[in-house]
C-alpha cells in the first residue's frame, strides 16, 4: 500500500476552500484521460458515489469511491470528508480536512492510501510520489480556480 499526504494554506475562507475541493467533477481537469462523476445528483452527502474513470477504450478503468464521512466546515469547526475506494483496480481511502488557518485563510490536508493489487509492493514508493504529485497539482488547481 502507498500512503501520501499533502497540506496547503490558502487565503480562502474554509467553506470556500471546501466548496472548491468537493466539486468532484472538476477533479479530472488536471488529470489526463480522466473524467469524474458523482451520484446521486444534488449535494454530496454520506453515501454519494464518486467515480473517476481513467484511460481510453479497453484500457480504461473506474475508481469508485463512496463518501463515508461528510462534515463540511462550519464556523471554527473543521470540515472532514472520507471516501473509501471500492474498485477492483484501486482500493484504499482518501481523506480531506479543511480548517481555519491561524491568522486567517484555510488549512487544507489531503491524505490517501492506495492499494493497487496488480502492482508489486516494491512500487509503493513510486505510487506514493506519483499520487502526491498528481493530487498536489489537482488540489492547487482547484484552490486557485473558483
Amino acid at each position: 500500500m502507498a500512503t501520501f499526504s499533502l497540506n496547503r494554506t490558502v487565503p480562502l475562507a474554509p467553506d470556500e476552500a471546501w466548496r472548491r475541493l468537493t466539486r468532484w467533477e472538476r477533479h479530472g481537469d488536471t488529470v489526463p484521460l480522466t473524467r469524474v462523476t458523482a451520484a446521486p445528483p444534488g449535494p454530496t452527502r454520506r453515501g454519494t458515489l464518486v467515480v473517476a474513470r481513467t484511460g481510453a477504450g479497453p484500457l480504461a478503468f473506474d475508481d469508485p469511491m463512496e463518501v463515508t464521512v461528510w462534515q463540511p466546515p462550519y464556523g471554527d469547526t473543521p470540515g472532514r470528508c472520507r471516501m473509501d475506494k471500492r474498485g477492483r483496480v484501486v482500493r484504499g481511502w482518501a481523506e480531506l480536512d479543511v480548517r481555519p488557518a491561524p491568522g486567517g485563510g484555510a488549512r487544507v490536508g489531503w491524505r490517501e492510501e492506495l492499494d493497487v493489487p496488480l502492482l508489486p509492493s516494491l512500487l509503493d514508493g513510486v505510487l506514493a510520489r506519483s499520487g502526491r504529485l498528481v493530487f498536489g497539482r489537482t488540489v492547487d488547481h482547484l484552490l486557485r480556480h473558483p
